[in-house]
Order: structure tokens, then C-alpha cells, then sequence
């Protein structure tokens, strides 16, 4: 038996071009499915990521208000307060500011690009 299949895989010598073509397809169509599904699971990433940072920043404003009965002028305020750690960024790296509107409510001043 051991004679019969090494005779077998010494016979052969190699690929054919159809099997090499048909490898070739297959990754391809594997490629065109997996490279948007990643694309779109960056995008989603950071979409949470900023989401994160808005809830982040509410949450400690809603402490310096539960806490103080007022609110806090900006996100720097809540970082002397010691409510926050840092002052927020945007998954991209640039710094989020946040003010408070006349409601009190938390307003972010600048956007984090379209995926805020």
C-alpha cells in the first residue's frame, strides 16, 4: 500500500493551469466579499468610538450637575472637577470640545468628521 501511494505523489508533477485558475477565482470572490466587510467594520468602529465619547462626557456632566446643582461650563471644567480623567477626543485623534447650551444641555462644539 505504501509502495502504491508513493508511487502515485511521485508521479505527479504539479499543478494544472486550470487548477491554478480556479484557486485564483476563488480568492478573488473571497476578496470582493471580505475587503468592504472590513471597510464597514472600521467605519462602524469608529462611529461607536465617538458615540462612546458623547455618552462619556454626559455622564460626567450629569454627575457635576447631580453633585454641584450646576452645570459645568465645558468638558475642561469637568476635567479640573476631576470628572473626567483627559479631555475627550475623537476616534481620529483631534479633541472634542463640548460647551453647555442655555437648557444646560451638553453641546458638542465641534464634530468628530461625518462619523460623529
Amino acid at each position: 500500500m505504501k509502495a502504491l501511494i508513493q508511487k502515485r505523489l511521485k508521479n505527479q508533477k504539479g499543478l494544472t493551469l486550470i487548477e491554478l485558475l480556479v484557486v485564483i477565482v476563488i480568492l478573488g470572490i473571497i476578496a470582493a466579499i471580505a475587503i468592504p466587510s472590513l471597510m464597514d467594520n472600521r467605519t462602524n468602529a469608529v462611529k461607536e468610538a465617538n458615540a462612546q465619547t458623547n455618552k462619556i462626557v454626559q455622564d460626567a456632566h450629569d454627575r457635576y450637575f447631580a453633585i454641584t446643582g450646576s452645570y459645568a461650563a465645558d468638558a475642561t471644567a469637568l476635567k479640573n472637577a476631576n470628572y473626567l480623567r483627559e479631555i475627550p477626543k475623537c476616534a481620529n485623534g483631534a479633541t472634542k470640545t463640548f460647551t453647555v447650551d442655555a437648557n444646560g444641555m451638553l453641546v458638542a462644539d465641534n464634530k468628530c468628521g461625518n462619523t460623529d
